[in-house]
């Protein structure tokens, strides 16, 4: 009997240590397979994304890959967060990659922020349920129309489930001036199903909406946009199909799953892919009795993947006609329409990925992540770190008190009341790089308004053919009501 107990904790140890050797900073960093610069070389040599051979990175090296621009050699001089990144490496949980996404994605979030919710009808009387975040000593009610604070939507994961990463985020985003906004799809979040339709997952005709309403209630700030983790399907393909008039300034991808369809075919692990499919289970069991009427629900529930759920939903049809599925679609025709980077050629803005080369979610990071994209394409930043997991990041200063740029982030005082706190990193960074953005748009725009005035009628002319120029409509849908050339009045020379 001794033996044999002797025996299971030896194979206890083995599957203990084994693993971390991977997840507790024991062996070799990922990032070292890509072989790139860290982000002080890149900014000594003023060449990011630059291929080397140096096997000899740090744990915390981070890289910044991209098509070489003015914008990217701007973003590496004034975005310190960038090369500021210490996480936690050793025998401690918080090195793990899966148990600090776990802990970003299930642990309570004692926040001082609560929300007011605008419950949105949209045009095929569905409802949308948009969260905007205020100070727990505020009294519950959004800020005035004609506050000129930036407006920072939020987009949380697919499943709908609020994460305390999006907690703490809108918590430094109220910080440091901005007005926070998290966007719930259909019946996500105890918001009512009013229709017999869901959201599809790259579907961002609901999103379109959204966003014009969030215009008209906060016509004077400006828009900028964050997505989380699956989330960021749903951003893509709404910064892809409405181009130039996304209405937004500059955006954000946190853990991003780039290639979708074969990420569902893949699956995750058992205990990830479990819990979801539970959660996602419980979620949809309020709606059983109504969802039988166009799904087959007994397919639906008996599911056991993700991937089986999601064609379930979408792609499998009972015998009453389907409000979730287009006439002859199968699994490849859905994907057809919702995979995030089928009209990434068409995005117009500035898009920061942040990602882990440890992501326990999204998988290997040379089959996953479209390298290629970010070195081809002007608009993509990647922003790759050795170490982080899935919206992970901590950091060994996290629980600092945190006052480094405040109200430089979105010019307005940080006068919210939310106290000062440890901000993470990837939400420091994200903050960073959208006032260096804005810092560098207006830069451009000033810099455009001289050139006008020295070219004198000439510059008028070309200014009015660039305007002209510069107007597209989204995909499939009516040109936007709102006045565009007032969003965009800057040239896009950091394209160049």
């Amino acid at each position: 009997m001794l033996d044999w107990a002797l025996l299971l904790c030896i194979v206890i140890l083995a599957v203990l240590i084994w693993p971390g050797s991977k997840y507790f900073g024991t062996e070799s960093p990922p990032g070292a397979l890509f072989q790139r610069q860290t982000l002080s070389q890149q900014a000594t040599e003023n060449k990011p994304g630059k291929r080397v051979s140096d096997r000899h990175e740090k744990a915390a090296a981070v890289s910044l890959v991209c098509k070489p621009s003015a914008l990217a050699n701007y973003l590496l001089k004034h975005c310190r967060t960038f090369r500021n990144y210490s996480p936690f490496v050793g025998w401690t949980w918080r090195a793990s990659a899966l148990l600090q996404s776990v802990y970003e994605a299930c642990w309570p979030c004692d926040s001082p922020v609560q929300f007011v919710r605008d419950n949105l009808q949209l045009s095929d009387d569905g409802l949308v349920a948009l969260d905007w975040a205020v100070p727990s000593s505020q009294k519950r009610r959004r800020t005035s129309s004609h506050s000129t604070s930036p407006v920072l939507l939020i987009i949380p994961n697919s499943f709908g489930k609020i994460t305390r990463t999006v907690l703490k985020l809108c918590e430094t985003a109220l910080f440091h001036g901005y007005l926070p906004v998290v966007f719930n799809r259909r019946s996500h979040n105890s918001s009512p199903l009013t229709t017999v339709k869901l959201q599809q997952f790259g579907d961002p005709a609901d999103l379109r909406e959204a966003v014009r309403y969030i215009r008209y209630q906060q016509p004077s700030g400006r828009l900028y946009a964050v997505s989380e983790s699956t989330g960021s399907g749903l951003l893509l393909s709404y910064l892809g199909e409405c181009g130039s008039s996304s209405y937004m300034t500059a955006a954000v991808c946190l853990s991003p799953v780039f290639r979708c369809q074969s990420w569902f075919e893949k699956g995750l692990c058992w205990p990830l892919q479990w819990a979801l499919v539970v959660y996602q289970k419980i979620c949809l069991s309020r709606y059983k009795t109504v969802l039988a009427e166009t799904l087959q629900t007994d397919t639906l529930f008996s599911s056991s993947s993700l991937c089986g759920l999601e064609e379930s939903l979408f792609c499998l049809r009972s015998s009453a006609p389907a409000a979730f599925a287009e006439p002859g679609s199968g699994w490849d025709a859905y994907w057809e329409h919702n995979e995030p980077l089928r009209d990434v050629d068409e995005v117009a803005i500035p898009v920061l990925s942040i990602c882990a080369c440890d992501d326990p979610v999204r998988g290997d990071t040379q089959s996953t992540i479209p390298l290629e994209l970010f070195e081809t394409n002007p608009h993509f930043f990647l922003l790759l770190t050795a170490r982080g997991g899935h919206c992970g990041f901590s950091t060994q200063y996290e629980g600092s008190v945190v006052r480094a740029f405040g109200a430089a982030s979105s010019g307005a005082p940080p006068n919210t009341g939310v106290g000062n706190h440890g901000t993470n990193w990837s939400h420091k960074a994200l903050l960073e790089f959208f006032r260096a953005a804005t810092d560098f748009f207006a830069a451009e725009d000033r810099a455009k308004q001289l050139s006008v005035r020295r070219r004198g009628l000439g510059g008028s002319i070309s200014g009015k053919m660039f305007r002209h120029r510069s107007v597209s409509s989204c995909k499939r849908v009516p040109t936007c009501s709102h006045n565009i050339h007032a969003i965009y009045n800057w040239q896009r020379s950091y394209t160049r």
